[in-house]
């Protein structure tokens, strides 16, 4: 298999719709459908691991393949001119070499071409404040904030810095200034191009990932001060993000921590795919979280199991549960009960809801 095979791996992805393709010693490729791992139509050989190693090679700079031997990981995005990137890792695994490039559509999609919830969309107008889009890997986290960067581009004449490892969704200038970097290249680290984002003018800051408490506690300053920042966590719940940012800190620190948290956090939106119920496709379902004035106060004082109130309390302004999402869209014909089922907050809770219609 030559490199011009691999960029017909490439092809064939985005001629299916499907969102990965998984390359791995021993085994003949792969790609994700609608979030299920499928063979690919006459690629029924497996790939020896040296056969893989060539492959590989040239579709990184040199460098990044020497840091791939010496360390056995490597991330980077790799471009189809014209056609179509995606975000590369590279990985030793038990059988030898794999590799995983998720695919990133070359226009960013709207927020109304992903049909977010208004709640959701309405964040790209806020003026500051910490946003935290959360959900696990392959919930479309990255898809969800390019479309918010991309109202923002279109509305605001502000200056936007992300951080990223990889770049993932590539935006034009419009109304907006727009910094890309990436760490390694750009920057050595998330919180480096973070502190250096302050000193940069920055009204807007994506930060990819919240990997570490300097990382989460600079995203949290740089909101104090006036910067709409927004970052990512791989959390399923609006509690469960807060308290994974608190927990982050030293036992010492964390109720300062909760205090500029408190007076920062501006949103917290909980995202997952679910397979959809007719035909091809994924349908989203959204926990939203927004800040109103009684959340300040639960945050100080670490009441997270209140955050469920404020929820239900705040439906008229757009905030919604979990579970209540996923009903939703079981109610819709839109995901099946089953699916929806698995994804629930409160399985048992979520069931007799159902039941009840």
């Amino acid at each position: 298999m030559s490199g011009h095979a691999v960029d017909s791996l490439f092809r064939r992805l985005v001629e299916i719709g499907g969102s990965d393709l998984h390359l791995a010693a021993g085994k003949p490729p792969r790609i994700r459908v609608d979030g299920v791992l499928e063979a690919v139509e006459g690629w029924q050989e497996p790939l020896d691991d040296s056969q893989l190693q060539r492959l590989l090679e040239p579709l990184c700079a040199h460098e990044q393949w020497r840091s791939f031997t010496d360390s056995g990981d490597l991330d980077f995005a790799y471009a189809l001119p014209g056609e179509a990137r995606f975000r590369a890792n590279f990985l030793r695994q038990l059988g030898g070499t794999a590799a995983v490039f998720r695919l990133i559509p070359e226009r960013v999609l709207s927020a109304e071409d992903l049909g977010l919830p208004a709640a959701v969309a309405s964040l790209a107008h806020l003026p500051r404040g910490l946003v935290l889009i959360t959900g696990p890997t392959g919930s479309g986290k990255s898809t969800s904030l390019a479309a918010i960067i991309d109202t923002i581009n279109r509305r605001y004449p502000k200056h936007v810095v992300t951080i990223e490892d990889p770049v993932e969704f590539v935006h034009q200038n419009r109304m907006a200034v727009i910094s890309q970097r990436q760490v390694g290249v750009d920057a050595i680290s998330f919180a480096a191009a973070l502190r250096a984002a302050v000193r940069q003018d920055a009204d807007v800051i994506l930060v990819g990932e919240m990997r570490d408490h300097e990382t989460i506690a600079l995203a949290i300053t740089a909101a104090e001060m006036g910067s709409l920042v927004f970052g990512t966590l791989h959390t399923n719940s609006a509690a469960k993000t807060i308290d994974r940012l608190i927990d982050v800190f030293p036992a010492e620190e964390q109720a300062q921590v909760r205090t500029t948290l408190a007076d920062s956090l501006a949103a917290v939106v909980a995202q997952q795919l679910l397979p959809a119920a007719l035909g091809k496709g994924r349908k989203a379902a959204f926990e939203v979280l927004l800040r109103t004035s009684g959340l300040p106060n639960v945050i100080r004082e670490g009441n997270t199991p209140m955050l469920r109130s404020i929820i239900q309390a705040g439906k008229s302004v757009g905030m919604c549960a979990m579970d209540e999402s996923l009903k939703k869209l079981v109610d819709q014909g839109a995901v099946s009960a089953e699916d929806a089922l698995h994804r629930a907050a409160g399985p048992r809770r979520f069931k007799n809801q159902l039941a009840a219609g």
